[in-house]
């Protein structure tokens, strides 16, 4: 069942599923452009003209940097469990672990499950501390009781490295996929998708992404689940005669349902794991979502809300996977040439698609095509808003200005910079067209897990960690998971062309973030100035406002 497809999905494929497209670029780089699919782009139109509307609603009510920036923290916890459940299910998530499920099993399954190990450090570490002591970014916490201008530089740097890479992914594989799924050009793809992220941001601010994601979320769950009853509906809705057919035509037979090939290289897989967990802990624009509740109760909800519906639709996706291996992996027109077994036509993340075809119709696949899109959208403006806001922020408003600067010229340099990251998103989406973009994923969860969740984490529960042992820690993890990913394969050999690696495995975080740690640690251990003595004892005020929320509401950074 396409070996190819296979091979290539391999550990990258883990990464992609946050991201809307990331990983699913390059699976899909070399798959042939689909015929013009007029269901998909009337529905995508509808889904925009709605989202635009919102837009314009959402402009009226974003008049403070408070209502640009997080809502004015008044989204509730089941909003905002939606609208995080729609950052965290991509484009990637429906169509790649729904393809690795049809043509590897089980071991799709297991990667779904690692994703959840993520979630309860974010619940019970982090939610509640996030929402009691920030404001609009996450470098609110780690600059709390530091040196502010250089803690936020060093915070908004790491972000806009993360932002950026993951947002060239995005636009690459929302390119490959929309030539997939809608037939239309590549470069039509990244200008409609630039052009839409500027305008819910700029305008909309986080009440637009807000209702975006939460909209894209609420098609995605009704598209798969639709999806997913239809197909189950051939089999009596009985999961053993579904399971047991399967593993009758399957080429795995009973190893099907056995792990397989997850494992194959354990210092992969570790580091992989390891930099999904906290990763995920430290990306900006997840974070972010925790700025935009009421209160510490809101935040533990909506993570409560986001993982049970995330849960739901990794198994909805699961039983696509099983329910494709028999009702596409059966039905010769959806192989090229007709000959069952061989390659899927337009390539092995179509799988769902196909399913969506065989059991609905063209009105199915149209609509699960533009849910695709949408998702993409969904994701991309939540990283034009994160990156605006490490700009405008924490480096303009906190940095240059050093708290002087009015809401009105914050808000201006947002809008600016939300124009320019989604410039600059179009120009690189078209550079990087042709390469594998797997190495930008790794590099963004490298750089999230060994820069930013580091000193997040310590800055909230270590009283020691001072600004020097910040500054060195997050720099030196930045540098050391950005140079192993440029040594690694997926740079070295694939984009540099040299005849093998440097570093042999694909994954840093492993590497990066240990020594993040470490460095922090001890230079803060060795740090014996009169500022470091004065950062340790403001860890008793830092310690009660994020146990307790006084003085969180409405208070700007410390």
């Amino acid at each position: 069942m396409n070996n190819t497809f296979s091979a290539r999905l391999g550990a990258g494929l883990a990464l992609a599923t946050v991201s809307a497209a990331a990983f699913a670029a390059p699976a899909v780089e070399a798959t042939t452009k689909q015929p013009l699919n007029l269901h998909a782009i009337g529905m995508f139109f509808v889904f925009v003209l709605m989202t635009l509307g919102i837009t314009y609603w959402a402009a009226s009510r974003t008049k403070s940097a408070a209502d640009f920036y997080t809502a004015g923290g008044g989204i509730t916890g089941w909003q905002n469990g939606l609208a995080i459940a729609g950052d965290y299910m991509s484009a990637a998530t429906l169509l790649g672990l729904s393809a690795m499920m049809f043509a590897q099993g089980i071991d799709a399954y297991i990667y779904m499950i690692a994703f959840f190990v993520g979630w309860p450090i974010i619940l019970f570490l982090m939610a509640e501390r996030l929402r009691n002591l920030g404001k609009f970014t996450f470098a609110d916490i780690t600059s709390y009781r530091l040196d502010q201008g250089k803690v936020r530089t060093m915070a908004a740097v790491s972000s806009l490295t993360v932002v950026c890479f993951y947002l060239v992914a995005q636009m690459v594989g929302a390119g490959q996929l929309i030539k997939l799924l809608f037939g239309l050009d590549y470069n039509v793809a990244l200008i409609v998708v630039g052009a839409l992220m500027i305008v819910y941001v700029t305008f909309g601010g986080m009440v637009a992404t807000t209702w975006v994601q939460i909209i894209k979320a609420c098609m995605l769950l009704l598209g798969g689940t639709a999806v997913m009853l239809l197909a189950l509906s051939q089999f009596g809705f009985s999961f053993e005669e579904l399971s047991t057919r399967a593993m009758e035509v399957h080429k795995l037979g009973d190893k099907l349902f056995a792990p397989g090939s997850l494992l194959a290289d354990p210092v992969t897989a570790i580091s992989l794991g390891l930099g999904l967990m906290f990763g995920t802990a430290g990306l900006p624009h997840i974070l972010m979502r925790f700025f935009t509740v009421t209160d510490a109760k809101e935040a533990r909800k909506s993570v409560l809300f986001a993982s049970g519906i995330i849960a739901y639709f990794f198994n909805v996706i699961a039983l696509m996977g099983l329910a494709a291996i028999l009702i596409v992996g059966q039905n010769p027109q959806y192989f090229e040439g007709g000959s069952i077994g061989g390659a899927i036509v337009g390539g092995g993340n179509m799988v769902a698609m196909h399913l969506a075809h065989a059991v609905g119709g063209n009105l199915l696949l149209g609509f699960l095509s533009a849910v695709a899109f949408a998702t993409i959208l969904a994701v991309v403006a939540g990283l034009a808003l994160a990156g605006a806001s490490a700009i405008s922020h924490d480096l303009y408003a906190r940095v240059i200005k050093k708290g002087t600067a009015s809401e009105k010229a914050e808000l201006r340099v947002s809008k600016l910079a939300t124009i320019a990251l989604g410039v600059v998103a179009i120009v690189l989406g078209a550079a990087f067209e042709k390469m594998n973009v797997a190495f930008m994923v790794a590099l963004a969860f490298g750089v999230a897990a060994s820069a930013n969740f580091p000193v997040l984490i310590l800055s909230m529960y270590w009283k020691d960690l001072t600004t020097r042992g910040a500054l060195f820690g997050g720099y030196i993890g930045l540098v050391t998971a950005v140079a192993l990913v440029v040594l690694s394969k997926s740079v070295w050999v694939d984009v540099l062309g040299f005849a093998s690696p440097i570093f042999p495995w694909t994954q840093p975080a492993l590497f990066s973030m240990p020594v993040a740690f470490l460095i922090a640690i001890v230079v803060s251990l060795l740090d014996r100035s009169a500022a470091s003595q004065r950062e340790r004892e403001a860890f008793g005020d830092q310690y009660v406002r994020a146990q307790t929320g006084v003085g969180a509401a409405g208070a700007s950074a410390h």
